[in-house]
């Protein structure tokens, strides 16, 4: 550094050399939060995950592990079918923040055997989404329909206020996605 003829750091040295100190701490600082932000958006992804297979009753929680690197959930462990391993994938995909899924799960099941437990898992899918689009529409009062789906097959039964409700919930049953057939035992109210 340049010094003046009393021997003393230039001042223009010296404010240069102090703002480089503090822009390179800001920065330090800024990417230090940085880091401790994405660390614990991954815990909070990693919590959200155990949450959400230790609530699914068609995974054994016990047997996946879940780890969350910036964003990525990596999945390891076993499960019993093919259909777990994607189910698993498919529920991480839906948190929040998850950027992508590694599903290192294995199967310990033969695909065989998993075909049966598949379309069962795809009825009670189907089933759950088209009740929560009746429940969710206005133009119907979803609350009294039943649904059941067997085999690609949906059931419509229960009660609903007018025939028009009842041609809109049979129409959402058919166009809704898995569903190859619609049996309509719904009744309007004041006609059963």
């Amino acid at each position: 550094m340049k010094t003046t003829p009393q021997g003393r750091f230039h001042p223009l040295f010296v404010s240069l050399g102090l703002a480089l100190a503090l822009g390179a701490s800001s920065v330090s600082a800024a990417s230090s939060a940085n880091d401790w932000q994405n660390e614990a958006k991954d815990a909070w992804i990693d919590g959200k995950a155990e949450s959400m297979l230790m609530v699914n009753t068609n995974l054994n929680n016990f047997d996946i592990n879940t780890d969350v690197e910036q964003g990525v959930v990596i999945l390891t462990g076993k499960v019993d079918t093919e259909l777990d391993k994607s189910l698993a994938s498919g529920l991480m995909r839906q948190i929040d923040g998850v950027s992508q899924v590694r599903n290192e799960l294995t199967v310990s099941q033969p695909a065989s055997q998993s075909a049966d437990l598949g379309q069962a898992v795809v009825d009670t899918k189907v089933s759950a989404a088209l009740k929560t689009s009746l429940l969710l529409n206005p133009d119907i009062s979803g609350t009294n329909i039943d649904v059941s789906v067997d085999d690609g097959v949906a059931t419509l039964s229960g009660e609903v206020k007018s025939d028009a409700a009842r041609d809109l919930a049979v129409l959402m049953a058919e166009n809704a996605q898995d569903v190859e057939r619609v049996i309509d035992e719904l009744d309007v109210e004041g006609n059963a």
